[in-house]
């Protein structure tokens, strides 16, 4: 096994976490979905679709095709859409090198299993060891080479360890956590909480009504995390409450402007084609909903979320529904 890395999925921050490894003089290998997507990036030495502005290092590697897989690779991280994840391991899966490491930078349950991505990695490819990276992380920001922080996370303690010196540098500060669940349902959620913060924004609420949804929003997080078996102290932490700071707050976030236009007034198939990549909260938030039912917790944001995109309720009528509930301890429902 040498030290290379394989990077599946070239959108924006599959191109920003090639770009960095590369800047920090490891191997890498970077594969886009289809041939065309490979031979552009590979003549045009920039992703001018998910990244534009941003020339490939010349150490970054195009793979041409799927054989590349094969090679004694040291980790591929998967940085593909939740929502195809499951098709694209099953694509991949004859050709990857068994003795390779997977650290999903994914964050999103899957819809109609409501798995996350770590159980749907272990279903599809059993055997191998699996970590996954998540934090408050802009694509353009860390492209850029801006100091960022983040999270690898394991049940593998020694597997964190190592995946955390080998993708981190002076400008990318990795932390480890051993609390798989609840790093992966901080990462899910939060772009659902950040749909709701845009629509504050979309309709012109400011910033105390933003403030409460973010805060009620971790509360929502928090209380599933729980009730899912992760450690409440990481909805404090970088991939919490850190993540979901830069996801509701930033304008690089496309979760927060599909909310911004779907406040305004919006349909999400309008929206949609508006945006830079996907966001990926529009096809979390029916897993999301799925799990909490599933563990019988209440998500009330989400569920009026839910209803704006799927079933295009009003936005001023989700805002109504969760001013009018009922009143509640501050507190109910989170571990004290």
């Amino acid at each position: 096994m040498t030290d290379q890395v394989g990077v599946i999925g070239a959108g924006a921050w599959g191109t920003t976490l090639a770009i960095r490894l590369a800047e920090a003089e490891r191997p890498v290998t970077l594969w886009a979905h289809s041939a065309e997507a490979n031979e552009e990036l590979a003549s045009r030495r920039e992703n001018v679709r998910y990244l534009p502005g941003f020339v490939l290092p010349p150490n970054v590697r195009i793979a041409t095709d799927e054989s590349f897989l094969a090679e004694p690779f040291r980790l591929f991280i998967l940085a593909v859409p939740s929502a195809h994840m499951r098709g694209a391991l099953r694509r991949l899966a004859p050709a990857l090198y068994p003795e390779a490491a997977l650290l999903s930078a994914v964050k999103g349950i899957e819809e109609g299993s409501h798995r996350r991505m770590s159980e749907v990695i272990a279903e599809e490819l059993p055997g191998h060891r699996v970590a996954v990276l998540s934090g408050p992380n802009l694509a353009r920001e860390i492209a850029s080479g801006k100091p960022a922080s983040s999270v690898v996370a394991s049940t593998d303690v020694e597997l964190a360890m190592d995946l955390a010196m080998l993708i981190g540098s002076e400008r990318f500060r990795i932390y480890t956590n051993p609390d798989l669940v609840g790093v992966e349902l901080c990462g899910a959620l939060k772009n659902v909480v950040a749909l709701a913060a845009g629509m504050v924004d979309g309709l012109g609420f400011g910033d105390s009504a933003k403030a409460g949804i973010v805060t009620r929003g971790l509360a929502e997080m928090t209380r599933l995390g729980v009730a899912a078996g992760a450690n409440p102290l990481t909805f404090s932490g970088l991939a919490g409450v850190g993540d979901l700071i830069a996801t509701c707050m930033s304008p690089l976030s496309r979760n927060r402007r599909a909310g911004e236009l779907l406040g305004s007034g919006m349909a999400w198939e309008d929206v949609a084609p508006r945006l830079p990549g996907i966001a990926e909260g529009v096809f979390t938030v029916r897993g999301a909903l799925a799990l909490a039912e599933e563990h019988r917790v209440e998500l009330p944001i989400a569920e009026q979320v839910a209803a704006v995109i799927h079933e295009r309720r009003a936005p001023m009528e989700a805002v109504a529904a969760l001013m009018g509930r009922e009143l509640k301890d501050e507190l109910a429902g989170l571990p004290r």
